[in-house]
């Protein structure tokens, strides 16, 4: 058989060999890193026998899809160990993940610290006796009667066709139903380590049984799990739900509830320069400025397809078969945006029509996937609407981009965020509206105005929203949890649920394409990554305070008060330590609260007419003139300048 390899090159193998044989026949080091391997674009184990002409990848645990058949085993090791130890608990699910992998037990205790440490030496032993894994399948019935203990492995067969027959793999003792693929044996996961545990529901959904999540990592070589563990050390450090809490930009309370963040007066500021920065740009770009209900009939979300797609995720005010009228809070605003635009006739020549607004929203998050400020029940999105003929879709879809990219320099974020093309799931037609020829029109377009221009993006199917495809801006927290902090959305259902229309130059009502976006997000979401971006020193433009004048002695704080004047006059945002403590004591705590620039005075500068300035991040500037320090803020505040 002729095996085409990753570099192009042809070679002849004998029929029937494995990918492991074929990797070892090429190089004795690269079967020995071999982890997975890739068949005519499929990843497969290591184990699979090949009898025909193919491409083969092998693949190591440089990339991607070999780390995810280590973590994947590494997940069956932790289950082996945990069943070991715990007969009673009862497997769910355990994936990879981008970081690592996990895997989901239901058990009377969620499992301690303790219980950590005990499956990892068990791990540790499962490890030791290089257990191979065997691959095999059986029909639906026997899969059943082989998972009889197991009530979610019967769940998930259940769901599979009545015809398919079920893989499972094997180590040991122990046998998990499972696609793989996976390591051929336990003795390649060296390095492994137990991060944490948490609370997980039952296939993502709060009306199911809460599970006990582990989650955990796997390397090659201990020094890189050692390398990686302390990387997660520095990323704790930068956690926006720690380090926004010690720096108090946020709290929480449990009386108030869950998923309700209370943003204190630090992070009410960045919130309050951002929402108007972005305010002003979009009106600076032709966005009108609107502001709607918070709340509706739910009338209004069945004409819109929410009721029918996206209740589970509402909160519903009344119970429709006891009440005349049902109310829900808004989890969007497009639909109130639409019947301002539908309150008027409009023509051609009055496309397109930009509606913008900055937007209290409510969903109702299940609670095992809240946190912090990236994931919550309100939130604040600086949403628009662009209502336009089909010749203006791919002008103003270009536009949304360059607007997004804009915000992301400003934030300095442009490095930091992969775009993502989002689109239907076709087989989930509950999920998704049903009309497969619009899906195709649609996404077709916004694939070629993508490609037109530029953007290097990833696909994903079933990542859209229920009335059309998406461009996601996708972003990474320290934790390496990957969130959407920007979108921009083709529609092609509400305009005719709505009977939105404009009169064409030929005198016929048509209706007209929306292309929802978000310009900079929902600002929660946004406050949490640049305070885990920027360890909490905030650029000084968006500092919610830019400058901290100190006093020495009390006999120079009239010269203090009388510089706030003039800095606060200048729009720069400036308190006055005037705490009769030692100058030291208030540069330290300055410091630890991240505050941009340190102004000092004391007789010496008071006589002189002169401040000593302290920069974050470059210590001491020396003495300065009053009026060149001010110049030297505005001019960084006014460039927006990162560091």
């Amino acid at each position: 058989m002729i095996i085409t390899l990753t570099n192009g090159e042809s070679r002849e193998f004998q029929n029937g060999m494995s990918a492991l044989d074929i990797a070892a026949a090429i190089s004795h080091k690269l079967a020995k890193k071999a982890l997975a391997a890739r068949i005519d674009g499929v990843v497969k184990d290591l184990n699979t026998v090949i009898d025909a002409d193919c491409r083969l990848e092998i693949l190591t645990f440089e990339d991607e899809d070999g780390k995810k058949a280590l973590w994947h085993t590494a997940s069956h090791i932790m289950a082996q160990a945990v069943k070991r130890l715990f007969p009673s608990a009862k497997l769910a699910i355990g994936p990879a993940i981008d970081t690592g992998f996990y895997y989901d037990f239901d058990v009377e205790e969620s499992f301690d610290a303790d219980d950590l440490v005990r499956i990892e030496e068990e791990m540790r032993r499962i490890v030791d006796a290089n257990l191979p894994l065997e691959r095999f399948e059986l029909p639906r019935e026997e899969a059943l009667a082989l998972m009889k203990d197991e009530p979610y492995k019967q769940e998930l067969i259940n769901d599979l066709p009545e015809d398919a027959h079920i893989s499972f793999y094997r180590q040991g003792e122990f046998t998990d139903l499972c696609a793989g693929p996976h390591l051929p044996s336990t003795g390649k996961v060296k390095a492994f380590k137990l991060l944490s545990v948490a609370g997980a529901y039952w296939r993502g959904s709060e009306k199911n049984k809460m599970l006990c999540r582990v989650y955990g990592t796997a390397f090659e070589k201990q020094e890189e799990l050692a390398a990686y563990l302390n990387q997660l050390k520095e990323a704790r450090e930068r956690d926006h739900n720690k380090l926004g809490r010690e720096l108090k930009y946020f709290t929480t309370s449990d009386v108030v509830g869950q998923g309700l963040p209370l943003l204190m007066p630090k992070g009410a500021k960045v919130i309050q320069v951002l929402s108007r920065f972005v305010e002003d740009e979009e009106e600076a770009r032709g966005y009108t400025l609107v502001r709607t209900p918070l709340m509706a009939k739910s009338d209004l979300y069945k004409i819109s397809g929410h009721w029918d797609h996206y209740k589970d995720g509402m909160f519903v005010l009344g119970d429709e078969e006891k009440d005349d009228e049902v109310m829900a809070l808004r989890p969007m605003d497009c639909p109130f945006q639409y019947m301002i635009y539908n309150s008027e006739l409009h023509s051609y020549r009055d496309l397109p029509i930009r509606y913008s607004e900055t937007a209290t929203l409510f969903r109702n998050e299940a609670s095992g996937e809240m946190h912090g400020l990236i994931r919550v029940r309100q939130f604040t999105l600086a949403d628009a609407h662009i209502i336009c003929r089909p010749d203006q879709i791919a002008d103003e879809f270009k536009s949304v981009v360059s607007l997004i990219q804009y915000m992301m320099k400003c934030l300095g974020i442009e490095g930091d965020v992969k775009y993502r093309f989002s689109k239907w799931d076709p087989n989930n037609t509950e999920k998704y509206i049903n009309n497969p020829e619009a899906w195709d029109t649609t996404q077709r377009l916004m694939k070629g105005i993508l490609d037109d221009i530029g953007l290097n993006y990833v696909e994903a199917d079933g990542e859209a929203a229920f009335y059309g495809p998406k461009l996601d801006l996708q972003f990474r927290n320290v934790f390496g949890k990957e969130d959407t902090l920007f979108t921009v959305q083709i529609d092609f259902a509400s305009a005719e649920r709505f009977n939105m229309t404009y009169v064409d130059s030929d005198g016929e009502k048509k209706h007209p394409y929306i292309i929802h976006r978000s310009s900079i997000g929902c600002y929660e979401r946004t406050l949490a990554m640049l305070i885990e971006k920027y360890a909490g020193a905030l650029p000084l433009w968006i500092a919610p305070e830019q400058v901290r004048l100190m006093s020495i002695t009390d006999r120079s704080l009239p010269y203090l008060q009388e510089w706030a004047q003039k800095l606060k006059a200048a729009g720069v945002r400036v308190t006055v330590d005037d705490r009769s403590e030692k100058i030291g004591y208030k540069i330290r705590e300055a410091r630890y609260e991240r505050i941009p620039y340190m102004v000092i005075a004391g007789d010496n500068e008071v006589e002189k007419g002169t401040v000593s300035v302290r920069k974050r991040g470059a210590g001491d500037l020396g003495e300065m003139d009053g009026g060149a320090f001010l110049e030297l803020l505005l001019k960084e505040i006014r460039e927006k300048t990162i560091f």
